[in-house]
């Protein structure tokens, strides 16, 4: 009496094709290189807060001023300290917080700029110095 096994299939043994190598246009894996990521992504949310904290510093230094040459002056100060910050921030923290806070110093500037350049019209006296 033989003991016979499973029933191989008529395959059995047969050579199967090798696949095809994809050319590359329709991938079909994940990529063969590394993807990196940002570790701190830039968001609108960092930036408004950026921008919001700049507003107040700003606003807070400005209020030091009882002239519009101690008011400038004290505007230039209070935006190099706020650069100075964002360039910490670039480097080392939250580059949407200094995105904020580069864009609004930059338009606080450009306000006292312009305060400045009224009173030299309507005087005829520059007021810086």
């Amino acid at each position: 009496m033989t003991i016979a096994g499973p029933d191989p299939g008529p395959g059995f043994g047969a050579v199967r094709p090798v696949p095809r190598t994809p050319s590359g246009l329709f991938p079909s894996g994940p990529p063969t290189r590394p993807t990196y990521r940002e570790p701190h992504p830039v968001t609108g949310g960092g930036v408004a807060v950026g921008g919001g904290v700049a507003a107040g510093w700003l606003l807070l230094f400005g209020l030091l001023g009882t002239d519009v040459a101690s008011y400038a002056w004290w505007t230039v100060i209070a935006g190099l300290l706020a650069w100075v910050t964002a360039l910490v921030l670039v480097r080392h923290g939250d580059r949407g917080v200094a995105t904020g806070v580069a864009i609004v110093t930059a338009g606080g500037w450009s306000i006292a700029a312009a305060v400045v350049a009224v009173r030299w019209a309507t005087s005829g006296d520059w007021p810086l110095w």
